[in-house]
Parts: C-alpha cells; structure tokens; sequence
C-alpha cells in the first residue's frame, strides 16, 4: 500500500484528471458509481483537489448552496463573549507551526476565529468545544472559510452527532461500542483494558473528537480524513481499533504495561510504524468488517 507522496509524479496525475471527472460530474457519480468513489478515496485524494473533494463528499458544498449569505451574517454577528474569550485562548494552540497559524493575529488564526464564533451563534444551544478547533483548523488548511465553516457544521451535525454537546453523551457511547468491538479484533487488549479498569474515554476522547488531526502523523491525517469524509464515523472507530490491536494486542506488549498509568502513556505515545498511513489504511481494511457490519 504505497504512501500519498511516493506516487510517481504521472500517476498523480492521472488521478488528478480522474478526479476532476468526478468532481465535475458528482450527482451522477453519486448516484451510480458510489463504490468507485470509496476505492478512490481509500488511495488517497489528490493534494490539488482535496478540499473541493472534501466539499462534495461531505454535503458542505450543498449546505453553502442551500444557505446563500448565511455565513457573512453570522461573521458580522458579534457573537456571545462568554464563547468569544475561550475561543480566543484557544487559537495559538492549533497546528502552531503551521505557516497559517504560526503568527498571533495572522490570517489564519483571524480565519479560525471567525469559523468558532459562526458555529457559537449556528447552533448557540451547542456553542463551542475544544475539540472542534483543531478540526476546523484542518479543514482551513484546504478550503477557505465560509466553505471551512459549512464542512465543519457537517461533521458536527451528520459525522459525529452530539460529540461536541455539553454531555458528551453520543462521544461516551461510541466509547462503549469501540471497546465491544476490540474484544472481537484484539481478545489480549481488550481483557488487558478491562482488567486495568481503563475507560475508554480516557484514550478515546481525542482521537475521535478530534478524528486524529492531534495524534496521527500529518499523511496519514489527510488520508484518514479522505476516508472519514466518504465512509463516516466507521473509519474512525477502525484506525482506533487498529491502533489499541497493535499497541496492546500481544502480551509481549501487555507486561511491559502493569498498571493503569504505564497503559495510558503507551497509548498516548504510541509507535510511529503503526501511525503510518499506508499501515493503517492496510490494517482497518482487513479488521474492518466487524465495524462495517455493525454501522451497516
């Protein structure tokens, strides 16, 4: 399974022109080839195209359509001050030596404010969560930020409903389901939890409110996100199930980490080979069908 960037420059391009095929014909694409869409997604989507791709596969595209000018009213809106100050704290800790986010008031940051405050008064019921701004971070990096703000409203509201909801009800029991699924994909792992009196929540949380933009390598990100954006949430609960197999699936592994604390920083430091993209697009392949048969 060959990583993004080591596809031969011709190869790329004639992914490219595969793409932009699809993308200029989506509804038809849609509606008969859905198959071949996912195959493509699975290789990876063209750095050039990934953030119209991620516009089409995610409905942000129709959202933006469906909403003429809604963002701008909600930019000018000048917003609740209660979300305002925690937004504000939160912007220099995203991605802070990326290019865009690198300076205190630079475009980027300004671009992530505005994004925050507009879904704080989309769905003031929710406000804003931590969480949610590495991912519009992300997608900022690709797309501008009316089109980052409908992508974002997206995730929320159809990936991963009710995970940035004051309870954290819907991020709780997707805890429970991930670790129901590893006693299926990793027995050792799972007993090796279970015995420590380890919730999930306390290894999951980030990884899937985040959809691993604060864990995973930068590749393999933007894979796992090309994935996530055509297939939903499964491909999250995959990469977590392939990342606990492998990080506590043997005993080997399992003695090394005795106690509660050991378990925790093993997998909140986990190794580089089993983050690789293409490790990890070949591993939730195979260890995906218990997750496909229980999302399908």
């Amino acid at each position: 399974m060959e990583r993004l960037e080591e596809v031969p420059l011709e190869v790329l391009r004639q992914r490219e022109s595969k793409w932009l095929d699809m993308l200029n014909n989506w509804d038809k694409w849609m509606a008969k080839k859905h198959k071949k869409i996912r195959l493509r997604c699975q290789k990876g989507i063209p750095p050039s195209l990934r953030g119209r791709a991620w516009q089409y596969l995610s409905g942000g595209k129709v959202k933006l359509q469906q909403n003429p000018g809604k963002f701008d009213e909600l930019d000018m809106s000048p917003g609740d001050p209660k979300w305002l100050d925690v937004i504000e704290r939160d912007l220099h800790r995203q991605f802070p030596f990326h290019e865009m986010f690198v300076s205190r008031g630079g475009h980027g940051q300004q671009d992530l404010f505005r994004v925050l405050k507009a879904y704080t008064l989309y769905r003031p019921e929710e406000g804003y969560c931590q969480a949610q701004a590495p991912i519009a971070a992300v997608l900022l990096m690709h797309m501008p930020a009316e089109q980052a703000f409908w992508c974002l409203v997206q995730i929320c509201e159809k990936y991963l409903p009710g995970y940035y909801s004051e309870k954290l009800e819907a991020i709780q029991l997707d805890g429970e389901i991930l670790f129901s699924l590893l006693q299926k994909v990793s027995p050792v792992a799972h007993k090796h939890l279970s015995r420590q009196k380890i919730d999930p929540l306390l290894y999951m949380t980030e990884w899937f409110m985040c959809a691993f933009s604060r864990t995973l390598p930068w590749s393999s990100v933007l894979r796992v996100w090309d994935m996530f954006f055509c297939e939903g949430v499964k491909i999250i609960f995959r990469v977590g199930l392939v990342l606990l197999k492998h990080a506590l699936g043997s005993p080997e592994k399992v003695k090394a980490c005795q106690g509660q604390y050991e378990t925790i920083e093993r997998l909140r430091s986990l190794s580089p080979k089993i983050m690789q993209e293409a490790f990890l697009v070949q591993e939730g392949q195979l260890g995906g069908t218990c997750v496909t048969s229980f999302y399908t």
